[in-house]
């Protein structure tokens, strides 16, 4: 048996060192992954402007920390009275260089008013890239005026009555097509808006010629699948969030309906 006799032993405080060497040979752990999310870009409504949507801005950053949301500063106030094809077009070059840039695509939360401009500007650009649009209180099948002039509404309309595909034009096929790029279509509104009338036209419905509100399925638009709200719901696509007590003024600054009807969205 050998003894411990000339047998030199290191010192003890190497010792205690010891296990903390081993682990500086040791790999490092790789750092973790950190989660990337789609930009954000926001179009405001009648009579806004950016600065209106400053609690829906901390919300996406406490929750989706990195995102990059670009609240587009155009037609603000009574710039918002311009007519709607302009409109559509002074946003298409807006929203344009930031969907080159990412490749992943990107979310539009588009409210009121600004709903119907998304909506145009989904249906005209043959490129775009949005994964989620997010329709917050909306007018999508018209503000109540007179529903018993169906004739004199389709005659007439210049915006509405063309991204519907109510009306014939030759671009009709090519913006249906645009339009069924969308990955999600997010549809939020509720009875207490105050504003919407109809408050289901923010989920496709609207009033019949004796002024009963006929629901999305059993709307004409629905029913040829003039645009492609057939196509959507049938793939499962289309996402519906009612929200009662909320006004119309209130839906982008409400953390509750945010957290339930467009976080989840955000990917």
């Amino acid at each position: 048996m050998l003894g411990l006799q000339g047998l030199r032993l290191p010192p003890a405080g190497f010792l205690l060192l010891l296990p903390f060497l081993l682990l500086l040979l040791l790999p490092a752990a790789p750092a973790p992954h950190r989660v990337s999310y789609k930009p954000v870009i926001v179009v405001h409504g009648l009579f806004d402007s950016s600065y209106s949507f400053r609690h829906l801005l901390e919300y996406i950053n406490e929750t989706h920390p990195g995102t990059v949301v670009t609240v587009l500063d155009l037609f603000d106030g009574r710039e918002s009275l311009r007519p709607l094809w302009e409109q559509v077009q002074g946003f298409r070059e807006a929203v344009a260089p930031i969907m080159a840039k990412a490749p992943q695509g990107v979310h539009l939360i588009c409210y009121s008013q600004g709903g119907l401009v998304c909506r145009a500007l989904l249906s005209v650009m043959d490129e775009h890239n949005v994964d989620s649009f997010i329709s917050l209180s909306s007018p999508q099948m018209g503000q109540y005026g007179d529903p018993h002039h169906d004739d004199l509404y389709l005659n007439a309309s210049s915006f509405l009555a063309l991204i519907n595909g109510e009306r014939d034009h030759p671009n009709a096929t090519a913006w249906r097509k645009n339009f069924l790029r969308v990955g999600r279509l997010v549809l939020i509104g509720g009875p207490d808006d105050g504003v919407i009338t109809p408050w289901q036209s923010s989920f496709f419905g609207f009033y019949d010629a004796n002024e009963t509100v006929l629901e999305m399925e059993e709307q004409l638009v629905y029913l040829r699948d003039s645009f492609g709200l057939k196509t959507l719901l049938a793939r499962g696509a289309i996402v519906r969030c009612p929200m009662a007590g909320i006004s119309h003024t209130a839906w982008h600054s409400n953390r509750t309906l945010y957290e339930t009807c467009m976080e989840p969205w955000l990917s």
